[in-house]
């Protein structure tokens, strides 16, 4: 993002300073959990092309105080057309009343990509993966793992982070870190930090439910307080009138990660 000017979505950079523990000898070693999670990730990415949702995006300009002082808002259904082709329909976008913010090409690539963040076998290559050791998401045992870019090219945006990896299925249940890439020279974009939080649909896959971030972003000239609240809901696979089980049902589903 730009502070009228430009604005970005926020950072992470949570590293341990000791080598973390390793996982004990009755589990995978972290090479093998990464390498299921991104199968698993793989897998995910193609299992939700096949669905219908609804996305609302709604980004706050704070004031010291906390008090909402501009606000851009919009909700989408992303759905499929007359030629099964996926595309975007807008049901709400109310008029722009941000005062200090406008929104850059890469915090609409960051609400696209980074923030429902996905790891799949074809990208984990191009990120640098460090086991963390266990942490529980709530009620869910997971491996953590700081993520962030090995090298970053031109025009492309990159997550980093941490991610939480559910102990028993292999899918990302969580993320907080921030969108990074390359900046053009002299560019003053900021990006927030963010924190998603993903839900069992059709009793497998963990698709991203909601994204929650609360920063403040200091630009060269001025500083600001940003609030945003994503929403995917209504996750319905393209075609079928009732819900859909992807491969074995999970008999036990796990309690879904807490929203803030």
């Amino acid at each position: 993002m730009r502070g009228l000017i430009v604005y970005s979505l926020f950072a992470a950079g949570l590293v341990s300073a000791a080598p973390p523990p390793a996982p004990p000898a009755s589990e995978p070693s972290p090479d093998a959990i990464i390498q299921r999670f991104a199968a698993k990730e793989a897998e995910f990415r193609k299992a939700r092309e096949n669905y219908t949702y609804r996305q609302s995006v709604k980004m706050e300009e704070l004031d010291p105080d906390g008090n909402v002082q501009g606000k851009w808002e919009i909700t989408s259904d992303i759905i499929f057309g007359p030629n099964k082709q996926r595309i975007e329909k807008v049901v709400y976008a109310p008029m722009i009343t941000l005062r200090n913010l406008i929104l850059s090409p890469q915090d609409e690539q960051d609400l696209r990509s980074v923030q429902p963040f996905v790891l799949t076998t074809e990208e984990v290559g191009k990120y640098s993966i460090s086991y963390l050791g266990k942490q529980n998401a709530d009620e869910i045992p997971c491996y953590t793992f700081s993520v962030k870019p090995l090298k970053m090219l031109k025009g492309e945006r990159y997550f980093e982070g941490e991610i939480w990896v559910d102990d028993r299925d292999y899918q990302i249940v969580k993320t907080y870190g921030k969108g990074v890439g390359l900046l053009k020279k002299n560019e003053d974009n900021q990006f927030p930090k963010f924190e998603t939080y993903r839900q069992q649909v059709d009793g497998k896959y963990w698709f991203p439910v909601y994204t929650h971030a609360d920063d403040v972003l200091h630009f060269r000239d001025m500083s600001q307080r940003v609030r945003m609240v994503v929403k995917y809901q209504d996750y319905k696979r393209f075609g079928a009138e009732s819900s859909v089980t992807f491969g074995d049902e999970v008999t036990e589903p796990k309690t879904p990660p807490k929203q803030p």
